[in-house]
């Protein structure tokens, strides 16, 4: 599938009247499983990303060209739209404008841009800062002009619910609105007060992150919320399989006694992909 027919797919998910939660999917095999599942919307949350990538927390230490190489793995891995958390553009409107071409060859559906301000400040003590209104509507228009795929999402991504008010958080979601953006991401929705107060300044469709389960797909899907994300369990539980299953090695304990944990091979055969490269053995390598 062409990357374009992706995010037309994608699009179509914008004007449903449903609210779906997109698959957590971070590198070519968790790609494959989620399409094989029957998930057509994968998200790569920045995290997650520079987890895998790096090994590191989420501290604005990742570059760029690491991340689309990540999504272009993604990509080329399955036929999934894949959403992809692009921080903060990677510095100003101009970076913006990299950042959303960059994201586009790498094959992304959609992207999302946020208004931390990222690196955090020197002296800001870890909290969570944004930059002005004004620099944010900036950054999107550029994003929007940036775009080379029409059929590319973008989504202006805020964090005011956390780092600020509910009144700035309105005042952003209307601005970011005006920008062109197909949509808005916001972070720490927690009460129906909140989307009230969000939907009566924009009708364009609503993306959430860090929402609880108390507000379920349902409620969301009546106010225009389209996609929820709600954890990233497919990357977090990998940690804790990983660390037992090394740790076992390191006691001395016999292999067999993790049998029980192994992959059906039906499984393993969905994430490598083994039937096409079998096809493809078949048909030009003489069988």
């Amino acid at each position: 599938m062409l990357p374009t027919d992706r995010r037309r797919r994608l699009r179509g998910y914008l004007q449903s009247d449903a609210c779906m939660r997109p698959a957590s999917v971070f590198d070519a095999v968790s790609s494959r499983i989620a399409f094989a599942l029957g998930f057509e919307v994968g998200m790569l949350g920045g995290s997650i990303a520079s987890a895998v990538i790096l090994g590191a927390p989420d501290v604005a230490v990742m570059t760029l060209t690491e991340l689309a190489g990540q999504v272009r793995r993604i990509t080329r891995a399955s036929d999934i739209s894949q959403i992809v958390d692009a921080d903060h553009g990677y510095g100003n409107a101009l970076n913006v404008m990299r950042t959303v071409r960059e994201l586009e060859d790498a094959g992304a559906s959609a992207m999302t841009i946020e208004d931390t301000a990222l690196p955090s400040r020197y002296g800001s003590g870890g909290k969570e800062e944004l930059i002005p209104i004004g620099e944010m509507t900036d950054k999107l228009r550029a994003a929007v002009a940036a775009r080379q795929d029409p059929a590319t999402v973008l989504f202006g991504r805020s964090h005011a619910l956390q780092a600020a008010s509910l009144d700035d958080a309105v005042e952003r979601a209307a601005a970011y609105a005006e920008t062109g953006v197909d949509g808005v991401f916001l972070m720490g929705v927690r009460e129906e007060a909140h989307l009230q107060a969000v939907r009566s300044v924009t009708s364009l469709p609503l993306m959430l992150g860090s929402t609880p389960e108390s507000l379920g797909d349902g409620l969301l899907a009546r106010y225009g919320v389209k996609f929820v994300l709600r954890g990233h369990g497919t990357y977090t539980q990998t940690i804790r399989t990983i660390y037992e299953s090394l740790e076992h090695q390191a006691r001395g304990l016999a292999a067999s006694e993790l049998a029980d944990r192994e992959p059906e091979p039906a499984m393993t055969a969905a994430a490598l992909g083994s039937a096409r490269y079998n096809a493809w053995r078949d048909a030009f390598l003489g069988g």
